[in-house]
C-alpha cells in the first residue's frame, strides 16, 4: 500500500451524523477534536523511508479503532485516526503535525513513531497544550513532566533497557568483549548511555563502538570492524532494516557473537525473517508484550482475542510481526484513557486520565508487568523480561526485571 504525502489512514471509515440533543452525552465538555459524536486523533508514521517496517504499528492502530467503531465507538463516539506519512524525517513530522493541529484540529497526538520525529514536535505541542500521548519511542525526555507537561512516554526507556542488558551480560558473560552499534540520533545515545551505566567499572570491556546514519545503505563495514576487534558479544541497537543486516552480515562472516536485540527491533517478521531465522538462533532481547508465536500463550485469553482481531480486522498483516502487538497494545491503552475521560473530552482531562493508569494490567503485557503512571512518572511500562530466540519464537527466561 502506498501512502502519499496527503494520504490519511482514517480509522473511522463511516462517521455518523451528530447525535441528537437528547443523546446521553449532549452538553459534554469538549476541546477541539471532540464532539458528541466524534473523537479525532492524529499521528505520523514512516509509511515510506528507512524505518518503514514500523508502519505496521500505525496500520494495527487504525485497525483497532476500526474494530471499536464497528462496536459503537467509545462512550458512543466514533474515533477518527488521521495517520500521515513523515518518512521518518523530523522536518516532515513538523509539517504534518502542524497540519494535524492547526487544520485538522485533532484532540491529541497519539503514538507518533520515532525519537527524532517526536523530539521535533515536542516543544510545539507543549506550547499549544496538545497532548503528545504514547509516542513509540523510549527516549528519557518523555518522562519530564516539569518541562514537558503535555508529553508522556510509552515503553521502557532506552536507558533502562540498556542498563538491563549490560547487567545481564556481566552476570552471564563476565569476561565479554563487547561491540555496540547504535544510530546517530538521540535514541542511540540514550541506549549507549544506559548500557555504559549498567557496565559501570566494566565499561572498558567495550572493545569496539560504531554508529550509522538511517540514510546509509548498509552497516556491513561496522560488522567487519567488530569481528576484527575480537568481540564476542554484540549489542545490535539498530532499527529493523539495519538490525536484520547486522545479523545477516555476521552470519556471512562466520562470526558468532552473542547478539542482543533491543525491544524496538525484536520482531520475528520484520527483523529475524529477513536476516534468516537460522542466523538468529540464540539471540536474546528484552520483552514486555506476549509473543503470539510462543506456544506458552496458545490458550491465553489475551492472545486469543488478539488472534481473533487480527483475523477480522488486520487480516493482511503478518502475525509473526510483533509490531502488530505493539500497535494493538498502545491502542488499548489509548482506548482506556478515552473511556475514563467520559464526556469531559478536554486535553487537560486526557492528561489527568493517563496519569491515573497505575497498577493496570493489559491483556498483551507479560504477566507481572503493569502500567505505572503518575503526575510525575510519565513512562507507563518500565519492566522487561529476557527472552531467547529458538528458531521459531522468543522463549522467556528469568524474572521480570526493572532498574
Amino acid at each position: 500500500m502506498h501512502f502519499s504525502r496527503h494520504t490519511q489512514v482514517v480509522a473511522a471509515v463511516a462517521l455518523v451524523a451528530a447525535l441528537s440533543a437528547s443523546a446521553a452525552h449532549a452538553g459534554g465538555n469538549y476541546d477541539p477534536g471532540a464532539s458528541d459524536s466524534l473523537i479525532k486523533l492524529g499521528q505520523t508514521m514512516p509509511y515510506s523511508g528507512p524505518a518503514s517496517a514500523y508502519s505496521t504499528i500505525g496500520r494495527a492502530e487504525a485497525a483497532y479503532f476500526k474494530m471499536l467503531n464497528d462496536k459503537g465507538g467509545i462512550n458512543g463516539r466514533k474515533v477518527e485516526l488521521l495517520s500521515l506519512d513523515d518518512a521518518y524525517s523530523p522536518s516532515k513530522t513538523v509539517e504534518q503535525v502542524r497540519r494535524l493541529v492547526e487544520s485538522d484540529e485533532v484532540l491529541a497526538m497519539f503514538s507518533i513513531l520515532g525519537t527524532g520525529p517526536n523530539i521535533a514536535v515536542q516543544k510545539y505541542l507543549n506550547i499549544k497544550k496538545v497532548p503528545q500521548l504514547l509516542p513509540f519511542s523510549g527516549a528519557t525526555r518523555w518522562n519530564d513532566a516539569k518541562h514537558f507537561p503535555w508529553s508522556t512516554g510509552s515503553q521502557p526507556t532506552y536507558k533502562t533497557e540498556g542498563r538491563i542488558y549490560a547487567k545481564w551480560i556481566l552476570a552471564n558473560k563476565p569476561n565479554a568483549k563487547i561491540a555496540v552499534i547504535t544510530p546517530a540520533e538521540e535514541a542511540g545515545r540514550d541506549y549507549l548511555a544506559g548500557f555504559k551505566e549498567g557496565l559501570g567499572e566494566h565499561v572498558n570491556q567495550i572493545v569496539s563502538e560504531a554508529v550509522y546514519e538511517t540514510t546509509d545503505p548498509t552497516v556491513d563495514s561496522q560488522i567487519v570492524k567488530f569481528k576484527a576487534a575480537g568481540a564476542d558479544v554484540l549489542f545490535n541497537e539498530c532499527t529493523p532494516k539495519f538490525a536484520a543486516q547486522v545479523i545477516k552480515k555476521a552470519a556471512e562472516l562466520g562470526w558468532k557473537p552473542q547478539i542482543i536485540l533491543p525491544a524496538v527491533s525484536n520482531s520475528v517478521g520484520s527483523v529475524l525473517k529477513p536476516a534468516g531465522l537460522e542466523n538468529a538462533v540464540g539471540i536474546v532481547t528484552g520483552a514486555y508484550v506476549k509473543d503470539p508465536g510462543d506456544p506458552r500463550w496458545a490458550n491465553d485469553p489475551g492472545v486469543q482475542q488478539w488472534r481473533a482481531w487480527m483475523k477480522t480486522y488486520n487480516a493482511g498483516a503478518d502475525p509473526a510481526d510483533i509490531f502488530n502487538v505493539y500497535g494493538y497494545n498502545m491502542t488499548q491503552i489509548m482506548e482506556l484513557v478515552l473511556r475514563r475521560a467520559g464526556d469531559d473530552l478536554t486535553r487537560a482531562n486526557l492528561m489527568k486520565q493517563i496519569e491515573s493508569l497505575n497498577g493496570v494490567e493489559m491483556p498483551m503485557l507479560l504477566p507481572g508487568i503493569k502500567l505505572q503512571m503518575s503526575p510525575d512518572q510519565r513512562t507507563p511500562i518500565r519492566q522487561l523480561q529476557m527472552a531467547r530466540f529458538n528458531g521459531t519464537s522468543w522463549e522467556l527466561f528469568g524474572d521480570v526485571l526493572s532498574e
